[in-house]
């Protein structure tokens, strides 16, 4: 398969940990960044853990120049980001969130990927290998609903975050491929937490039942197989 590095963000459960092990099996080195722990590396032997918070968002230049400083970069086939950490809550009408639920939900979903984004691209510059940048999106940066006000604008910053970035790498040398993929609905965590919420507290909680119980819901499997492909 060759020499391919990939950076993944939300390693400890569902997309991320699905493709984290997808490109393990494929012969890939994983360095996976998640708040939680992770048993990947006693699995894999490509895979290295980095357990750490992305709500301390002035700590993320070190984190990643650390992952990097491991990676022999003049030799590496490819190497790749893929910010898939991601926050839903606060899911309530926008008068009832407070400002620490506002403002950590900003930070690990759209703070947090853009600083990671600057950081990856900045550290590595000096490199001529393909460079690859993925950012998961979805619908919900499109389209606007009730009590989801966090979720929709940081995703569609991620969007717009996106396109900005493409431009600017347009000119460069080696310029990095950066992509917004939109995975649909899948069922993981933040899907059971929507459905879990009442009707008074997220309006859309029904529609989310609605969704996993009449099997619209995509696997986190499904969704790493089509990042695999983006990669």
């Amino acid at each position: 398969m060759g020499n391919r590095t990939f950076i993944i963000t939300g390693t400890s459960k569902g997309i991320g940990r699905q493709l984290a092990e997808l490109c393990l099996e494929k012969g890939d080195s994983v360095y996976g960044i998640a708040r939680g722990a992770s048993d990947l590396g006693n699995i894999y032997e490509r895979y290295t853990h980095v357990q750490f918070d992305l709500t301390d968002i002035q700590g993320i230049d070190d984190v990643i120049s650390g992952i990097l400083e491991q990676i022999p970069l003049l030799s590496v086939e490819c190497i790749g980001l893929i910010n898939n950490a991601v926050m839903l809550e606060p899911l309530k009408p926008i008068d009832q969130c407070l400002a620490d639920e506002i403002s950590v939900h900003l930070n690990i979903s759209l703070a947090a990927p853009m600083i990671l984004t600057s950081s990856f691209i900045h550290h590595t510059n000096h490199i001529t290998a393909p460079r690859k940048i993925i950012n998961v999106s979805s619908a919900s940066g499109s389209y606007a609903a009730p009590s989801m006000a966090a979720y929709c604008t940081s995703k569609a910053g991620i969007n717009m975050f996106t396109q900005c970035v493409a431009m600017e790498q347009v000119s460069q040398s080696n310029p990095v491929e950066i992509v917004a993929f939109d995975p649909g609905m899948v069922d993981t965590e933040l899907q059971a937490v929507a459905r879990g919420k009442s009707t008074e507290e997220f309006a859309l909680s029904g529609a989310f039942r609605d969704a996993y119980e009449t099997g619209q819901l995509k696997t986190p499997r499904d969704v790493a197989l089509a990042l695999l492909e983006l990669l």
